[in-house]
C-alpha cells in the first residue's frame, strides 16, 4: 500500500492524502474474537494515545524500549497473548526508538465528530465484510467519506489498523510501521500540519478488530439536518 499519495482535487489546490494500513495481528492462531472489546473506550484511548505520542515522543520511545525483550527474531511474544509475526522484528522497533528520540513534540489534535463518522463509514462495513485497505465496500475513498460529513482544508490523511485490542498497540503499530518502507503511518501521526482527527473502531470478521484514524489540517463540520 502506498503512503502519502498525492491527490488533485478540482476545487482545491494540491492536497496530500496520506493513506496507510497496517495489519497488527497476523498470528499463528486465529484472530481473537472482539466480543470483550469496549470499542468506545478503545476509540477514546486512541485519541489520547495519538496526542501523547505527538506531545511527548520520548514517552513512546521508553515504552517501545520495554517491548524489546518480548521479541524472538521476527516474532513478538508477549506473555498471555497471541504471537505476532512481524516483517522486520527488532530492527523496526529500534529504528522507531531512534526516530522518536530525535522527534520534536508537535501540537495535540482536536477531536472531530465528522472525521470520526468518516472513519466509521470505513470500519463498520469493512469489518462486517472482512475487507482490507482504504477503499470501502461501497467503493468510497477516504476523501469521499470525509466529504460526506464536512469540508476539509489543505490536507487529509487516513491510517487503518487491524487486529490490535488496545489503544497503545494501535498507536505503537502506527509508529513502528513494520514493513512499510516510507513509514507512512508515522508520518501521518506526527504531521505538524494536522490540527484535528477522528477515530472509530469495529469488530472485524477476519482480524478481530479494525480501527481507522482520520486526520485533517482543518475541517468544517456539516450542519446537522
Amino acid at each position: 500500500m502506498r503512503d502519502n499519495v498525492p491527490l488533485r482535487v478540482a476545487r482545491r489546490r494540491l492536497a496530500c492524502l496520506g493513506l496507510s494500513a497496517v495489519i497488527g495481528l497476523v498470528g499463528f492462531e486465529p484472530a481473537q474474537a472482539a466480543g470483550d472489546v469496549d470499542f468506545a473506550a478503545l476509540e477514546r484511548g486512541i485519541v489520547e494515545e495519538v496526542n501523547l505520542a505527538r506531545t511527548n515522543p520520548g514517552a513512546y520511545a521508553a515504552w517501545l524500549n520495554g517491548q524489546r525483550p518480548h521479541y524472538r527474531g521476527t516474532q513478538l511474544r508477549r506473555p498471555g497473548e497471541t504471537p505476532i509475526r512481524t516483517k522486520e522484528g527488532l530492527a523496526a522497533v529500534d529504528e522507531a526508538i531512534r526516530w522518536l528520540g530525535q522527534q520534536r513534540p508537535v501540537g495535540a489534535l482536536g477531536l472531530s465528530r465528522g472525521l470520526s463518522l468518516a472513519a466509521r463509514d470505513l470500519t463498520a462495513p469493512q469489518g462486517a465484510s472482512g475487507g482490507f485497505g482504504h477503499t470501502g465496500p461501497d467503493g468510497s475513498s477516504p476523501s469521499d467519506r470525509i466529504e460526506r460529513h464536512g469540508r476539509w482544508e489543505s490536507m487529509i490523511g487516513e491510517n487503518v489498523a487491524y487486529g490490535q485490542r488496545t489503544a497503545r498497540d494501535v498507536v505503537a503499530a502506527f509508529i513502528v510501521d513494520d514493513g512499510v518502507p516510507g513509514r507512512g503511518h508515522r508520518k501521518n501521526l506526527f504531521n505538524p500540519s494536522y490540527r484535528v482527527m477522528g477515530a472509530d473502531c469495529a469488530p472485524h470478521a477476519v482480524y478481530g478488530t479494525t480501527c481507522a484514524v482520520t486526520f485533517a489540517a482543518g475541517f468544517h463540520e456539516k450542519a446537522a439536518p
